[in-house]
This record gives structure tokens, sequence and C-alpha cells, in this order.
């Protein structure tokens, strides 16, 4: 079967969030033939993880919201917006980079668990006082998914967020991430704790960069 809707696939090591900003340094060729497409075309591309040679079936669409900055050698940078996830149905070789007929996810229609909402805010915030970053509650407020806002600064590795994408509903989601931050913490609280006593100066090292 051969599907018309077809999006170009671009593996990464990483793994986007619905509604989450990145940034991408374009080098390959095939690829700033992609993205030289996607903007021709107004259309979105896919982010899938990639590791160890195996792409992940589930990925994020993202748009390009703009190109940031063009080298003469053709690189460029651009910043880019998730939007919906997507599992792969075919791929395709026609194209120096892949395409694929993306099936697009349903949420179940749930009200999200207030207590599970607070939970993870209030996980969320120490991490941030922990790994010196500035805490603004404001950036839960009116917050669709709440899960893809604290995912991408959880913690998380590539494999835990890919697996956190994978999930079907949003109370799963917030269960995962506070099962998550309840292990975490204490790790980092004992690590402060060490750099403390020994007057030591930095971020806590295995928290990831600051968001965009």
């Amino acid at each position: 079967m051969s599907y018309k809707y077809r999006i170009p696939l671009f593996p990464l090591g990483i793994v986007l969030y619905p509604g989450e900003q990145t940034l991408l340094h374009i080098y390959e060729p095939r690829y700033r033939e992609m993205v030289a497409y996607c903007l021709e075309k107004e259309e979105p591309f896919g982010i899938v993880w990639s590791h160890n040679g195996k792409v992940a079936e589930v990925g994020c669409t993202a748009q390009i919201d703009r190109v940031l900055r063009r080298y003469d050698d053709g690189r460029l940078d651009i910043q880019v917006t998730g939007h919906e996830r997507f599992y792969m149905r075919e791929a395709f070789n026609d194209r120096p980079y892949l395409m694929v007929a993306p099936a697009f996810f349903d949420e179940p229609l749930e009200i999200p668990t207030h207590y599970l909402q607070q939970r993870v805010i209030a996980q969320h915030m120490r991490l941030l006082e922990l790994a010196k970053r500035t805490v603004r509650p404001s950036m839960y407020e009116n917050a669709h998914q709440l899960s893809y806002v604290i995912a991408p600064n959880a913690g998380l590795t590539a494999r835990q967020k890919q697996e956190l994408l994978e999930l079907v509903s949003e109370n799963r989601r917030l269960e995962f991430l506070i099962q998550h931050l309840e292990a975490f913490i204490p790790r980092l609280e004992q690590e402060e704790q060490l750099r403390l006593k020994i007057q030591s100066n930095g971020h806590l090292k295995d928290f990831p960069p600051e968001e965009l």
C-alpha cells in the first residue's frame, strides 16, 4: 500500500517533543536539500531518535520557524518547533533523504490528574533549584500537555525521553516523570551536598543544558 501524504525524515541523536523548540545546524548536502524542500513547500519534516545505527519508529514533526544563518558553503542554522507525534507506516527511498508516510497519534480523552500535575511541578522546581536555574512558575501555567514542558529539562536520558514520547496518555507521562524524579533528585541533592563540602563551583554535570 502506498500513502499520498509523506514527510521528510531526519534521524538525529535527540528526541523532540510537541511544543519544544530547538536549534539545528544543517550541514549534510542531503539534509540541506531537505530543508530547502520544506521551506519551499512550507511543510514539516519528522525528527526521529537515532542511536547505534537504529532508528526509532515514533518521532515528532518539526516545523521550521526561521532560518537563523546561512553559511557561504551552504550550511545553515535553523530553529524548529515540535508539533505532532507520529509513527512511520511506510518509508520511501526516491530522494537523497528518506520520506515516510506518517500516522498520527490520538490522545485519549482524559483530564490530567491534578495531584499528578502538582506533584511533578513541585519536583521539577526543586530540580531547577539544584541545577542553579531560574524557577519560573509561569512556565507551568496553561500548559496543554505539562509533561512536554517538563520532560526536556528533567534529567532524562535520550532513551527515557523516547520512552516518554511513545506513551499515549498524559497521566501516564506524568507518572513516568514523577517516578524518574523521585529517584533522580536525591542523587542530585547528594551531589550538591558534596559540592558544598569541597567548595567547588559550577552546575550539576548531569543536568541538561538550559532550555532555549
